[in-house]
């Protein structure tokens, strides 16, 4: 029996020919590639920027409750393998794909305008977040002053947002759960900052869904 499922190469293949045989599709497609890199590099430029900037300090009453924990690489390990996970579930299906980037991008877009509007000073027993990769590289810059909202929990609900299979929304929740919580007991983040994030990627994972559902054509 023909197995017509797109859990294949051959699968995603035939889907994104079929997807991509349409021109209004198609320009959803180049669009979509050129808002994420045009985010990304201003993205880059804020963080840079952001940095040298003042800010202040706000009194966390959960974050007086303990000592930070360094939980780096757990961090790290559960984004990236979140991300690894989300790239190849959302694949199968273009317009999921389309509205995970766009997702995404707004959610960068709308940390720029926050951080600006909101600079913060980092907690004073922070452990900085250092992407272990990066440092492994001996590239990059570390990055503290990139508070609010909390970019790891943010994108990891947004994957839980697009998921469409319950397993991946259950991998995807627990992530939610334990990002969040280990950033908190780093001291990585203000607890303000990750309880903003799920509402913050729900805002853009809404506004990306209305612009895919109005572009995509069948």
């Amino acid at each position: 029996m023909e197995n017509n499922t797109p859990d294949n190469s051959s699968g995603i293949k035939a889907s994104w020919n079929n997807f991509l045989r349409n021109s209004s599709n198609k320009k959803l497609t180049v669009s979509t590639i050129l808002v994420l890199l045009v985010t990304l590099f201003l993205l880059s430029n804020f963080l840079t920027y952001n940095e040298t900037r003042t800010g202040t300090e706000i009194h966390d009453p959960v974050l007086a409750l303990f000592n930070p924990v360094n939980l780096t690489w757990l961090i790290f390990a559960l984004i990236y393998f979140g991300l690894l996970i989300g790239i190849f579930h959302f694949v199968q299906n273009p317009p999921v794909l389309i509205r995970a980037l766009l997702t995404y991008s707004f959610l960068a877009l709308i940390r720029i305008c926050m951080m600006y509007s909101i600079p913060l000073d980092p907690p004073a027993e922070m452990i900085s977040l250092t992407d272990p990769f990066v440092e492994l590289f001996g590239t990059g810059s570390t990055l503290d002053r990139d508070l609010f909202f909390s970019g790891h929990t943010s994108t990891m609900f947004m994957l839980f947002l697009l998921a469409y299979k319950r397993l991946y929304k259950k991998l995807f929740l627990a992530g939610v759960v334990l990002v969040g919580a280990s950033v908190i007991l780093q001291h990585a983040h203000y607890t303000i900052d990750v309880l903003v994030a799920p509402f913050v990627a729900y805002a853009g994972y809404r506004i990306a869904g209305k612009i895919v559902d109005r572009a995509v054509k069948s």
